[in-house]
């Protein structure tokens, strides 16, 4: 009778630690899902229901996390014999890679990483209900370029990451991440009197650097200028008619003959 009741006792506690570990994991994935919810609505991702797929959430949030989410597919080898232990390991790693490319999108430090490996559910709560906003535009991963592990699938309903991209032959910058431009305060220019800039000190025991020659200067070359129409000479003038002859002078008149002695000269 002993050795029945031992048994039976034996196995009623193997049933109630399967139980607990049951009601646990359950608990477990409830509460994971209601934050990976609320991590997937600050990203952008349409449908709440994403989060709450079995292994679909976690190609989400590898390709949040800038990673091919066909790696997933990699926790099916962790069941392979002399095998599983190493994948498992492999696993870890990406997953822990990923929550650390989502931690800076939503504003979380390097050192936030810690916080995951050791209590993954404690970092998706703080990451789901804080007042952090979601910004993609971080520094690139450094493997953005490896084919295998950088994320490549467009998905509808979940944002593109932007990740770096070849500048094509031809044409201008890559499209993809680019570094903000630095602002800040700009004093204005007080006009007036400008402060001289003070001389620099010479420089010793260095050779100065040999300037470039000056590109000599193209030959001044006056304008052309337009060509002028020749002048056309005038029209020779006609030859004037010589002057007349002067007239011959008129002969003198001739005096009254004299009268003849005894005549009466004429009245």
């Amino acid at each position: 009778m002993d050795s029945y009741g031992d048994s039976g006792a034996l196995a009623a506690a193997y049933l109630i630690a399967a139980l607990t570990w049951f009601v646990f994991v359950i608990a477990f994935y409830v509460l994971g899902s209601i934050f990976l919810m609320k991590i997937f609505e600050k990203a952008g991702v349409q449908g709440k229901w994403r989060a709450w797929v079995p292994f679909y959430n976690l190609m989400i949030f590898l390709k949040l996390g800038d990673l091919s989410p066909w790696l997933a597919f990699g926790f099916v080898l962790t069941w392979v014999p002399f095998l599983g232990w190493l994948v498992s390991i492999a696993m870890a790693v990406l997953m822990v890679l990923a929550a650390w490319r989502v931690g800076l999108k939503l504003q979380k430090s390097g050192a936030w990483i810690v916080l995951y490996i050791f209590l993954s559910i404690v970092w998706l709560g703080i990451n789901a209900f804080d007042k952090s906003r979601w910004n993609p535009n971080i520094v690139p991963a450094s493997w953005a370029a490896n084919s295998f592990l950088a994320d490549r699938t467009v998905w509808e309903g979940i944002p593109v990451q932007p990740t770096v991209q070849a500048p094509a032959p031809g044409y201008g910058a890559p499209q993809g991440y680019q570094p903000p431009a630095a602002q800040g305060y700009a004093p204005p220019q007080q006009p007036g009197y400008a402060q001289p800039q003070a001389p620099q000190a010479p420089q010793f025991g260095q050779p100065a650097a040999p300037q470039a020659p000056a590109a000599p200067q193209a030959p001044f070359t006056p304008p052309a200028a337009a060509p002028q129409a020749p002048v056309v000479p005038p029209a020779p003038q006609a030859p004037s008619a010589p002057p007349a002859p002067p007239a011959p002078p008129a002969p003198p008149a001739a005096a009254p003959d004299a009268p003849a002695p005894g005549e009466q000269p004429p009245a």
